[in-house]
């Protein structure tokens, strides 16, 4: 029988989902691509330069927001939530090594989307695919 270290990601994630972690159910449910073209009209607009850090996956904020709305979070709140907890890494597909939106990002991101109008419609189409399972 194999001893696992007490940092071995894998155990600890395998233990999580025994303890019914939902997050996975939600993973495996939601056709997550099916956003991805709606969501990358925020990134239609002419960029100025092409300097800076490359923007991060538009399904992955959008996966944020869904986390955020689902646990009543505030921005800073899911900026650490991410960094801290194993289920939310991995619902969002995160390595511990990966970088993790901040609180700005998050905030712009949901503004970019409220300025396009598609935060209700995003939201709502989500909701269709939870009562559709």
């Amino acid at each position: 029988m194999m001893i696992n270290g007490f940092f071995d990601i894998e155990y600890r994630l395998e233990q999580l989902s025994k303890c019914g972690d939902p997050l996975v159910n939600l993973k495996e449910i939601v056709p997550w691509t099916s956003f991805r073209n709606e969501l990358n009209k925020v990134h239609d607009k002419e960029r100025k330069s092409t300097a800076g850090r490359k923007p991060y996956d538009t399904v992955l904020m959008f996966k944020i927001l869904i986390l955020q709305s689902l646990y009543n979070l505030s921005d800073e709140a899911m900026e650490y939530q991410v960094r801290d907890r194993l289920s939310f890494m991995r619902f969002l597909n995160l390595a511990i090594e990966d970088c993790v939106p901040d609180a700005r990002t998050i905030w712009l991101f949901r503004e970019q989307l409220k300025e396009l109008k598609l935060v209700e419609k995003l939201f709502a189409d989500f909701d269709r695919y939870l009562v559709e399972s």
